[in-house]
């Protein structure tokens, strides 16, 4: 086995280790804490950092981990894996089933995989680069629609971008594309990956928001960028497109 193919079984490996600790919290009342920046996080989400962090440091020693609740120990390691223990906190927090586990590994600056892992809904995506973006057996292809009053188009809330004073942008796009749709999280960036939609843009992430999402958009064959144009996973702001529509729609996301 290459060791491109076993650091993707072990990401697999640490996809299903978060997904029976989520699962085994899912809908008991899970306990909720605030953090200082006013966003919660339940003993799920811990418990699972805490596993996947005890995983690699076991398996991969000189590896790093960036991961939300923790933060980054990556003491300058070569190879970075960058964790979001559950993306969509407050759908996990209310028994909604739109939440999963983000997984991605950097390698010198390089994104060399990506898996998202939403166990209750049994998805599961994932990417390895140069390898295409796979939901099981099925390659992902990202549609050909290039007209936005035919694409379908996807977002958290219209509230973050008001927020950020982005709602003329918002308003702009989603008033030009044939429907939207608030599929927020991680989600909207898995349907552009299949096909199923044509766009999403968020207005406020961070790394670990977007490293996973990033390889599995790319490598079905769209495009992600933050609302600049520039490749990025650094966090701030993005938009995934079928890179057919990401002009178009960076225009319309940028209005003054």
């Amino acid at each position: 086995m290459s060791e491109r193919s076993e650091l993707t079984a072990f990401a697999l490996e640490l996809a299903d280790a978060a997904d029976r600790i989520s699962m085994r919290h899912f809908r008991k009342a899970p306990r909720v804490d605030r953090k200082p920046d006013r966003t919660f996080v339940t003993q799920a989400d811990t418990a699972i950092e805490l596993e996947l962090r005890e995983r690699i440091a076991k398996r991969y020693p000189t590896h790093g981990v960036l991961a939300e609740e923790y933060g980054d120990r990556t003491a300058n390691q070569e190879s970075r894996w960058i964790i979001d223990p559950i993306d969509g906190t407050h759908n996990y927090m209310r028994g909604a089933p739109v939440f999963a586990t983000l997984i991605a590994l950097e390698r010198a600056g390089v994104m060399e995989l990506g898996v998202i892992s939403a166990p209750a809904m049994r998805e599961r995506w994932h990417a390895v680069r140069g390898g295409g973006a796979w939901s099981g057996n099925r390659r992902l292809q990202v549609s050909a629609v290039s007209d936005l009053q035919d694409a379908q188009v996807f977002y958290a809330s219209r509230s973050a971008f008001v927020a950020v004073g982005k709602e003329r942008g918002f308003d702009a796009v989603t008033g030009a594309a044939w429907r939207d749709r608030g599929f927020g999280d991680f989600w909207g960036y898995a349907l552009v990956a299949e096909g199923a939609g044509e766009a999403m843009f968020e207005p406020e992430l961070y790394s670990w928001d977007l490293a996973a999402p990033l390889i599995v958009v790319e490598e079905a064959g769209g495009r992600l960028t933050d609302f600049a144009g520039r490749r990025t996973y650094e966090g701030g702001n993005a938009l995934a497109t079928n890179g057919l529509l990401h002009a178009a729609i960076l225009e319309k996301l940028n209005k003054p």
